[in-house]
């Protein structure tokens, strides 16, 4: 067992690993900005390590400052949580090659899988069904593009390589704007990722993002811990997401779950992982694989009862997965909400001192959240401040608690989303269920039209 882990991160993701380390009586280290000095993962640590000033890349991508503060405290391990270094292959390296254990995937995995066109390859050859595209990176010839793409079918949707976060894509509708199209995304994916690959995809018309959760050790055991519905986006960002998938039958589940152990064991891959899939018409598309823990594991913990960030930890660890997929039992509902420090219908981030602050609690309610009254949100990184999540026995039971989830919720000194959120939970077609991805986007257009009116 791991003894001290040094976690890489900031806000509530630094918690929830906090938090899973001091249940598993291991020690902690927070590393921190100047800016997040009263952070409440910093507070609440077993030691604390000052990493630079606000800006990211002095601080949170500063690896040498975080190398050094995982030496000077003695720690065994790094946590990255997720975005900044958690899918970084060259930190994965570099924190193993200091003498210490990367809580993630092996460097390797990390990028085979954070290429977009080898990921896509990888699948094909694991049998994980993808979206019909072109084999690989597109090629410079105008004329073998326009091939691929009748073979494809318009639309169809043009995607960098090496991006990520619902950036460097572009849908293309007609022939005469291809070319044009996919030297753009060429242009942007090269100064966005300094990887100017681009390849080509059906662009499917009303897809659902249903993405699987898996957990995999170095013993050559994987699980799936069911699905997620994560369409509830707006710009490639999610706002909701809900586990089970409305519609999701046992068999497909168990079929795409499998494929997704499998192509686990097929890559040898270690830790948790989350399989992103378009589902359409009861298809499954791969689209790409995050290997890290999501922003939205906490709805499968709630419906599968696993604990995955103490599972990452053990098996970063070298200890065997505890559960095998006969002891997975998914029950009941969850949803989850992403709090916004951020006007909830213009969107523009609203950082700030929180004023005053109450949670929601109750029954299946969980608040994963770092703020506090006196809080001050800085300016400097992503609007997140937390995440309502509730789970009840059906999915109507586990609305009507989030809705009062919702109601309860009351922070004052800056602009939160709650607003949308609780607009969301009486919409009809949301409650309904099965909503596209671009659900969110129309519905707020229609909302704009209406107040223009």
């Amino acid at each position: 067992m791991l003894e001290k882990v040094l976690i890489a991160n900031r806000g509530e993701i630094a918690l929830r690993i906090l938090r899973a380390c001091r249940e598993m009586g291991i020690a902690t280290v927070a590393v921190h900005s100047e800016a997040d000095n009263d952070s409440l993962h910093v507070k609440l640590a077993d030691e604390s390590v000052c990493i630079g000033p606000a800006a990211s890349a002095q601080s949170y991508l500063n690896v040498p400052a975080i190398i050094a503060a995982a030496e000077v405290t003695g720690a065994d391990a790094i946590h990255p949580g997720y975005g900044f270094l958690a899918e970084n292959a060259s930190f994965a390296d570099q924190v193993e090659q200091s003498g210490f254990t990367f809580i993630g995937p092996r460097a390797d995995t990390i990028r085979l899988m954070g290429d977009k066109v080898s990921a896509k390859h990888a699948m094909i050859a694991a049998g994980v069904p993808c979206v019909p595209g072109s084999d690989g990176a597109l090629p410079d010839d105008s004329a073998e593009i326009m091939r691929i793409a009748d073979e494809v079918g318009f639309p169809v949707i043009i995607k960098a390589s090496g991006g990520g976060g619902g950036r460097g894509m572009r849908v293309v509708e007609k022939k005469e704007d291809l070319i044009r199209s996919v030297e753009m995304t060429k242009t942007e994916a090269g100064a966005a990722f300094g990887n100017p690959m681009v390849y080509m995809e059906r662009y499917l018309q009303k897809p659902r993002h249903v993405e699987i959760q898996v957990l995999a050790d170095e013993h050559g055991n994987a699980i799936y811990l069911g699905e997620r519905d994560c369409s509830m986006q707006r710009r490639h960002q999610k706002v909701i997401e809900e586990a089970p998938a409305p519609g999701i039958t046992e068999a497909e589940r168990e079929q795409i779950g499998q494929a997704c152990v499998d192509a686990c064991k097929r890559i040898g891959y270690r830790g948790a992982g989350t399989f992103e899939f378009l589902y359409e018409n009861g298809e499954f598309f791969f689209i790409e694989m995050n290997t890290r823990v999501q922003v939205e594991h906490p709805v499968t913990e709630l419906i599968s009862g696993v604990d995955i960030v103490q599972e990452q930890i053990r098996v970063a660890g070298g200890l065997p997965l505890q559960y095998t997929q006969a002891d997975i039992r998914l029950e009941g509902h969850a949803f989850e909400c992403r709090i916004n420090a951020e006007d909830p219908y213009n969107f523009i981030p609203s950082p700030g001192l929180i004023t005053s602050c109450h949670l929601p609690g109750g029954l299946g309610v969980r608040v994963d959240s770092h703020i506090y009254q006196g809080y001050r949100i800085p300016p400097n990184y992503d609007s997140l401040i937390g995440k309502i999540c509730v789970h009840g026995k059906t999915r109507e039971q586990a609305m009507a608690k989030m809705r009062v989830a919702l109601a309860e919720l009351a922070v004052t000194g800056i602009k939160t989303n709650t607003a949308l959120h609780r607009d969301l939970f009486t919409d009809p077609g949301f409650s309904q269920g099965g909503v596209s991805i671009h659900y969110l986007e129309k519905w707020l257009e229609a909302r704009k039209a209406a107040q223009a009116e």
